[in-house]
């Protein structure tokens, strides 16, 4: 390894968009992808980007938030993007496509850059010497999760997650719900948790609709003796209903502690849902892990008083899903804390959905250019929803941190309030666009359609 700049481990979304990066702006990149000569229990195809879920990266309108994070995306010139929208194939107002061809376009692209090296062979230690990318995703091998656990401490990485529903704040229904601390632990607390009351009918309703609802089939690899072991750590919801009439009324419905304002009394049965950000407008559903299908979650969840109009963010899931600590370890800039080369990108780090991995590629490739040039690492203004989003996963509630993926609730409130939710996120959106265009001359743009002539100059403040 004598004549690259920089290394990218993983050939996924992430780590194909951070190479590209790095080698539009005129640096060497080796890019290790393991597979095929060690293959995943997902994985079928030794191709970069290879998509393993759905065909869809999402809707394109920029008054949505996977919408917005596309238009800054391809404002920076992002080579996944760009790919897409070469072999898109119709969806209506998303941008979906043929994923073999997908994963083809992407390969191809990269294999043909001047400045690309990809090297198929497993990475089993963190690279040293070089300005490195991590990018390895929830299948990381085993051997280089050892190590990363070494580097960053036991623990801060996790190995299987289990995360619960999310809400938008202003969608819960506070003329049924209300703030209250378990045993009014103080008025500093008096935001950090929404309760939704349950009478002993709508409780049992909300119980039978839960047993009754479709789960999902853990795939071969979840199903180990060391994953079952987490999951009875960590039982989901309909497990742990399944198990007695009373086994959530003793659970996370638990409603000791917390006294209705409205009736004086004590409910039969609380939802919970604890502040999941700075800005208190996300709440995540206390104990609500589960593996019911995701219409199923919507669903019955709407069943509980006080979320029959819930906005979902995020829904639940339990599946292996190797990430860091990222509030602990990282940087908005991408970049670990405790070595100022190494950065991380796409779902090791603790952000879900496509087009966000690939955005925190795009973002690690940006800077860990700028750091082997001697520049300074930029952070991505918070109102921007790549920033947003980065700015989330290294800054959310340790005690509490799970994966997130783009959303409005993660961004800065706007100085003045839009009651109309479609005119409030197209002010989002303008808002977004004009913090990133200030930068523009900074980070790129980079064409992402073709590979750019060496010696691409980065400007920047000296380090």
């Amino acid at each position: 390894m004598d004549r690259e700049n920089v290394i990218v481990i993983g050939g996924g979304l992430a780590g194909s968009e951070a190479a590209w990066q790095v080698a539009q702006r005129g640096l060497r990149v080796v890019l290790y992808e393991m597979r095929p000569v060690r293959m995943t229990p997902a994985h079928v195809t030794d191709k970069l980007a290879e998509l393993v879920c759905s065909n869809s990266l999402g809707s394109t309108s920029v008054d949505r938030a996977p919408g917005l994070l596309k238009a800054e995306m391809a404002r920076i010139g992002s080579l996944i993007l760009s790919s897409a929208e070469a072999i898109r194939v119709p969806a209506g107002g998303a941008l979906a496509v043929d994923r073999e061809l997908f994963a083809e376009e992407v390969t191809r692209r990269i294999r043909s850059h001047p400045l690309i090296e990809i090297r198929h062979e497993e990475v089993t230690r963190v690279p040293t010497g070089h300005p490195t990318i991590i990018a390895t995703g929830p299948l990381t091998s085993q051997a280089l999760a050892n190590d990363i656990q070494r580097l960053s401490g036991e623990e801060y990485l996790y190995f299987y997650d289990a995360m619960a529903p999310i809400v938008e704040a202003d969608s819960i229904d506070m003329e049924i719900a209300w703030r209250q601390s378990r045993y009014d632990r103080g008025e500093s607390d008096k935001g950090d948790y929404i309760n939704c009351p349950l009478s002993e009918e709508p409780f049992g309703a909300f119980v039978q609709a839960l047993l009754g609802a479709e789960r999902l089939t853990l795939r071969d690899f979840e199903q180990t003796d060391e994953a079952k072991q987490f999951f009875e750590g960590c039982l989901p919801v309909e497990v742990l209903a399944s198990r007695g009439e009373q086994a959530l009324a003793f659970g996370p419905m638990r409603p000791v502690g917390l006294i209705d304002p409205r009736t004086g009394r004590q409910p039969y049965a609380v939802v919970q849902l604890r502040r999941d950000n700075l800005g208190g407008t996300l709440y995540n559903m206390v104990g609500f892990q589960t593996n019911l299908r995701w219409p199923e979650q919507k669903r019955v969840f709407r069943l509980i008083p006080g979320l029959e109009n819930a906005a979902f963010v995020r829904l639940g899931q339990m599946h292996r899903n190797t990430f860091i600590h990222s509030p602990s370890l990282l940087e908005p800039t991408m970049r670990f804390r405790r070595r100022p080369d190494l950065f991380f990108a796409g779902q090791i780090t603790g952000v879900e959905g496509y087009v966000g991995n690939a955005g925190t590629g795009l973002l690690a490739g940006v800077n860990a250019t700028r750091v082997a040039r001697g520049c300074a690492p930029i952070t991505l203004p918070p109102e921007t929803m790549l920033g947003a989003l980065c700015f989330y996963v290294t800054h959310a509630e340790p005690r509490s941190f799970q994966p997130m993926k783009a959303n409005f609730g993660i961004m800065p409130p706007l100085r003045r309030s839009i009651r109309n939710k479609r005119e409030r996120y197209a002010a989002y959106a303008r808002r977004s666009l004009e913090a990133l265009e200030a930068l523009v001359p900074e980070i790129g743009p980079v064409p992402a359609d073709r590979p750019a002539e060496t010696g691409l100059a980065v400007t920047g403040r000296p380090v």
